[in-house]
């Protein structure tokens, strides 16, 4: 797992990569893009853009993903984003190959990380993460997933 500011994403990416590309479409973002998918190269690299009012803790899923590398920039608000190494959860739900997600058990203890506008975190295939946890003062958020093919 990455958290970093957006103007610190080169440092992760090469130019030509599929990490690159998505990080571009992350610096040229246009906040009044509407909600939902926009292709960066196909299935390869693609965004999903979301508006929506964060949850209390507890009612969000941890989740981890085979196929893809998530980046999640929160354009604006913020919101508490749980990470736990996947290996450690205990699955609630079998993987779903076709949306590519597993959902796990709410563990006992998980990492709180505190993602407000600017800041994108980065999660592999190993990385189980909460998003959507209302963080004190920020109810709404605009964000954007990128998701990155590693396979």
């Amino acid at each position: 797992m990455i958290i970093d500011h957006l103007k610190n994403a080169h440092l992760y990416a090469q130019p030509g990569t599929r990490l690159h590309a998505a990080f571009e479409f992350l610096r040229r973002f246009d906040p009044a893009t509407p909600d939902g998918r926009v292709d960066v190269d196909g299935d390869n690299v693609f965004a999903l853009v979301q508006g929506y009012d964060t949850r209390p803790m507890g009612k969000c899923k941890f989740e981890a993903h085979r196929k893809y590398i998530d980046i999640q920039y929160v354009h604006d608000g913020g919101e508490i984003m749980g990470w736990r190494p996947a290996g450690d959860l205990e699955v609630a739900n079998d993987y779903d190959e076709e949306k590519d997600v597993m959902f796990f058990e709410q563990p006992q203890a998980f990492t709180p990380c505190e993602v407000t506008a600017g800041l994108f975190t980065v999660f592999f295939p190993d990385d189980a993460h909460e998003p959507g946890i209302r963080l004190m003062g920020h109810a709404h958020v605009k964000k954007v997933v990128m998701k990155i093919r590693i396979a």
